[in-house]
């Protein structure tokens, strides 16, 4: 298991962060593992382990496509995490951050999905829904146990960007649009004059996510922040060879990679 200190000089060490996001358990558990070994190998020098939610908040249709194929898996927050295992059995080394709703969480209670995490290796977590002034809790759990809390700040933080930024821990998960997840087409002036302003309050690595889906994106978001976090559009890519990857053919692991590759290279 990484510890903290490894987490935070590993992200301190790369000054261009890629960190892409999947959905536990999609399309199957098995295939989960093989895309997260397929995602190092592409570079990843984090993963987001999305956990699937019947009722999510800022997932765009691409990431709820993907929940819904996971939670007929069966997939849960408690299977999720205790997957993190068998993906460092398998020879996962990057650090793991659970990206989760608060509702799961709470029906497993705080105390108990921190010693969840603890004992699986799960370095990170980040919970979306759950507003920064109301997880001072969860926060000082985390840190206790050696577990990066990941917090987000997105447009319209406004007067809350200093705060939530000069707190954050690992890395910074930078909002670029208001809204739902989705791949979109342009990255506006707006957004990088706000990637300026979070990275001049932030101590820890600045990741932009939402809307970041083409090679031009990835180059652009790089000159202004620390890395760029990838989620709808892999999962674009997943759904591309769904069928081979629900029955692990090779050719489908090899072909989602060298997608992978040519968008972050």
């Amino acid at each position: 298991m990484l510890t903290q200190t490894s987490f935070q000089g590993k992200l301190e060490k790369t000054k261009e962060l890629f960190i892409p996001f999947i959905v536990a358990g999609d399309p199957t558990p098995e295939a989960t593992i093989e895309l997260a070994l397929k995602l190092q190998e592409a570079g990843a020098d984090v993963l987001e382990l999305g956990i699937p939610y019947s009722d999510p908040l800022a997932d765009g249709p691409t990431i709820q496509r993907a929940a819904k194929r996971a939670l007929k898996q069966g997939m849960s927050l408690r299977k999720a995490v205790e997957m993190v295992p068998a993906m460092r059995e398998a020879g996962l080394e990057i650090p793991v951050v659970i990206f989760t709703y608060y509702n799961p969480v709470l029906q497993i209670g705080e105390e108990a999905f921190i010693e969840l995490m603890k004992t699986n290796g799960a370095e990170g977590v980040l919970i979306p829904d759950l507003p920064h002034e109301e997880s001072a809790p969860i926060r000082k759990l985390a840190r206790k146990n050696d577990i990066e809390y990941i917090s987000l700040v997105a447009p319209n933080s406004e007067d809350r960007i200093q705060l939530i930024a000069e707190e954050a821990s690992g890395f910074l998960y930078c909002v670029s649009t208001l809204g739902v997840t989705g791949e979109r087409n342009e990255v506006s002036d707006e957004v990088l004059a706000f990637i300026r302003k979070v990275k001049a309050y932030s101590n820890v690595p600045v990741a932009v996510g939402f809307g970041i889906s083409t090679n031009q994106h990835v180059h652009l978001i790089r000159e202004h922040a620390d890395g760029v976090i990838i989620g709808s559009k892999i999962i674009r890519l997943i759904e591309e060879e769904l069928d081979g990857l629900e029955e692990n053919n090779p050719k489908s692991l090899e072909r989602f990679y060298e997608e992978v590759r040519s968008l972050v290279e």
